[in-house]
């Protein structure tokens, strides 16, 4: 009776470090606009195929999405209500709200720094970029710590690799805002000059950094094309050094950039192309960081969000003209990308987010 019971204590003390076990992970999170709410999926780390879990409401549709460096929590935009929104993630890849507060009109982009106590946002119409304190608990400050004005269409702001300077792209005036960011204070301030022109036909709407090379790259949204900056360590200023068309040559149709997204490795770059439906290539080289393009692949309908995993083995791009997301594996010697799975995930895909929890 007492090996029976010993037995029983054993099976359950092993189910239950099984089901720890398989839900610890790696996990996707979509966010849809139409539906005012975020699906999660887990992710294989080996096939990078998906399957649904529980999803999580949102107040109002949201928009983009990140987490901090320990992937413990997870930031969202609401655009349409002019709110950001915190959430805890689970064990199991599951979202629980904690709070949401007021922000302004359309946060367009959120990130956090490179420690995970501050959230930085960037506003398309408030036209200017907020700083908000986060807590020992995931939750969001009331008030921001700091707000700039700064021009119409801020599209994205993300502090460097070493948390020292942050760059804000603008579609609208057709420039890059430069600052300076103290890790301590999470407070911005203005780079001398503040302002880097783009010149016409440009546009840049987010960036990239590469992870070794003192090198940011940006996607131009009216210009569909890429171009690469140089970045000064002394003085965080910005200074271009190329740029690439992102749609062949012979592509005529309406064509306009969403999202561009750096391989861990540094090693590649992609460009989401919405109107010519594609994923543009680049390789990085390792010393200089120069681009080179390797073509387009083919994408769900409007690709304006898309995730490359931590580990660099599979991206994941969101059509949100077809409510479907496209699954892809990366060549590690190439960059190039092949297809092997197509998920409905629901109306209006607008962010695609991927976390590894240990």
């Amino acid at each position: 009776m007492r090996l029976g019971i010993l037995t029983i204590f054993g099976l359950i003390a092993s189910l239950l470090l099984s089901g720890v076990t398989a839900t610890a992970g790696q996990f996707a999170y979509v966010s849809l606009d139409g539906e005012n709410r975020i699906a999660v999926y887990s992710a294989d780390e080996k096939s990078g195929e998906l399957s649904p879990r529980p999803d999580v409401a949102t107040p109002s549709p949201p928009g983009g999405l990140t987490s901090d460096p320990k992937n413990r929590f997870l930031f969202a935009s609401l655009r349409q209500a002019g709110q950001l929104a915190s959430f805890r993630i689970g064990d199991d890849g599951g979202l629980t709200l904690i709070n949401t507060v007021e922000a302004g009109a359309d946060p367009a982009y959120v990130a956090t720094d490179r420690t995970g106590r501050f959230l930085l946002t960037a506003y398309y119409v408030a036209a200017k970029v907020s700083v908000h304190r986060i807590g020992d608990d995931g939750s969001l400050s009331d008030k921001p710590l700091q707000e700039i004005s700064t021009d119409t269409k801020a599209h994205a702001i993300l502090t460097d690799p070493t948390n020292q300077f942050a760059f804000v792209p603008h579609t609208g005036p057709k420039a890059i805002y430069q600052f300076r960011f103290d890790a301590q204070t999470g407070r911005l301030s203005p780079a001398d000059p503040l302002v880097v022109d783009t010149g016409e036909n440009s546009g840049p709407r987010q960036l990239a950094y590469h992870p070794k090379l003192d090198v940011v790259f940006f996607d131009y949204e009216q210009g569909s094309a890429i171009a690469g900056f140089d970045l000064d360590r002394k003085t965080g200023q910005l200074s271009f050094r190329e740029r690439l068309s992102s749609i062949p040559e012979d592509f005529s149709e309406t064509n306009s950039n969403a999202r561009i997204e750096i391989h861990p490795s540094g090693r590649f770059v992609y460009v989401a192309n919405r109107g010519h439906d594609s994923l543009a290539g680049y390789r990085v080289d390792a010393k200089t960081g120069k681009l080179t393009g390797f073509g387009q692949t083919p994408t769900e309908k409007t690709p304006r969000g898309f995730a490359i995993d931590p580990a660099g083995r599979f991206l994941y791009a969101a059509g949100q003209s077809s409510d479907r997301l496209a699954a892809f594996r990366i060549d590690q010697k190439t960059g190039s990308l092949s297809r092997f799975a197509t998920y409905d995930v629901g109306k209006n895909p607008w962010w695609v987010h991927v976390v590894r929890l240990p």
